[in-house]
């Protein structure tokens, strides 16, 4: 497994020299000048990626891309940039806080630098999912700065609140021409308290509570519901016992006929996890790491899965008659690796494309994702 890692981290030296090159011939269009339009009449693409995750030595990569003064994490991210930036809709999983004046700090409490903010909105991130286990590493402040960065920057977020009105207010975004709720919640924040007098800071998975805001999204005017959860077994390719019974209910939950909740995102166990239709919804039990540092499993072993992920990408149809619902028209899902060496997400395909040796990772995480049947329902690779 470590051999994996860097015989590919070897091998993408020089297709991330190269992509340089193309990277500068790409930029994503700015909010002012708007995206391109949606391939399909009508309907909208949305784009789902794994945990921001950034321990010390991705701070220190940070700094050193700032030219030793500020933090620029752009460049790490540049490589999802292209097929981040052309969905109508856009979300990642930001597992950490951030912390102040130059106080930042990796694993175990998380206090990232606030400029990731402005790097996920120049990659074309629209909005993320804030509800982890590191929500509370500093406290109720932690909540707040983070959530004031990511505010500044245009990007909107679900999962986490600073006033108890902010956490019962439905994060509705635009998708084309339809409005998409975020719903995101996590299974704990690592036996911290909440904190006294905000029980509301940090959203805890329960599923009545889910189904209750994802129907009242939906009585908000909400064409579709995404529910990011943050939960599963660290480490574990499988979803567990307690993701299986989760997604089946919630996507089983009904009102008037029409599913409540439209699309699963999953997160938490580090490493990329299946992606199954479950009662006709889509779920991803787990999207991976976009963003970390080198991993060490619960074994104490370092695992390169621990820089795998993926991309999913789904792209939503109009209803056949008013009132009916969104259908996934078509469901991908795009590997990627997130080189330590070089500090850079990659791409799997397109580096497959400029020469490098990265065939065993791009089927490794092949393998996971379709390990649960979903090839028979449409779900193919894209990239």
């Amino acid at each position: 497994m470590i051999a994996r890692r860097r015989q590919v981290a070897l091998a993408l030296t020089v297709v991330l020299a190269a992509g340089a090159a193309c990277q500068a011939q790409h930029r994503h269009p700015t909010a002012a000048a708007g995206r391109p339009a949606p391939a399909a009449a009508r309907g909208f693409t949305l784009v789902a990626s794994g945990d921001i995750l950034p321990h010390s030595p991705v701070i220190d990569r940070a700094r050193f891309d700032g030219g030793g003064t500020a933090y620029d994490f752009r460049p790490m991210l540049a490589g999802a940039e292209p097929v981040v930036s052309r969905a109508d809709l856009a979300l990642c999983h930001l597992d950490t806080v951030y912390g102040a004046n130059g106080d930042y700090t990796g694993f175990p409490d998380f206090r990232s630098p606030p400029e990731i903010a402005q790097a996920l909105a120049a990659t074309g991130y629209d909005g993320c999912s804030t509800a982890s286990d590191h929500s509370l590493d500093d406290g109720a402040q932690g909540i707040s700065r983070t959530l004031d960065a990511l505010d500044a920057a245009g990007v909107r977020h679900a999962g986490s609140a600073r006033t108890e009105t902010e956490a019962h207010t439905v994060t509705m975004l635009r998708a084309g021409p339809a409005k998409v709720a975020h719903l995101a919640y996590t299974f704990d924040t690592n036996g911290r308290p909440l904190p006294a007098g905000r029980p509301w800071a940090v959203s805890l998975m329960n599923e009545n509570a889910i189904v209750a805001d994802a129907r009242t999204a939906r009585r908000a005017g909400a064409d579709v519901v995404v529910v990011s959860l943050q939960w599963g077994t660290e480490w574990q390719d499988a979803p567990d016992g307690q993701q299986l019974a989760l997604a089946r209910q919630l996507t089983a939950a009904r009102t008037g006929g029409r599913p409540d909740i439209d699309l699963i995102l999953g997160t938490r166990a580090h490493v990329p996890q299946a992606y199954e239709k479950v009662n006709g919804t889509w779920v991803i039990y787990g999207l991976g790491d976009e963003i970390a540092g080198e991993m060490t499993d619960d074994q104490g072993v370092k695992d390169p899965r621990g820089n795998e992920s993926t991309l999913g990408r789904f792209t939503f149809a109009p209803p056949a008659k008013p009132g009916g619902r969104w259908e996934v028209a078509k469901a991908e899902f795009i590997p990627l690796l997130f080189d330590v060496d070089a500090g850079r997400v990659v791409e799997l395909g397109q580096a497959l494309r400029r020469g490098a040796d990265v065939k065993a990772a791009r089927d490794a995480i092949r393998d996971v994702v379709l390990s649960r049947g979903a090839a028979k329902d449409g779900l193919v690779m894209g990239g």
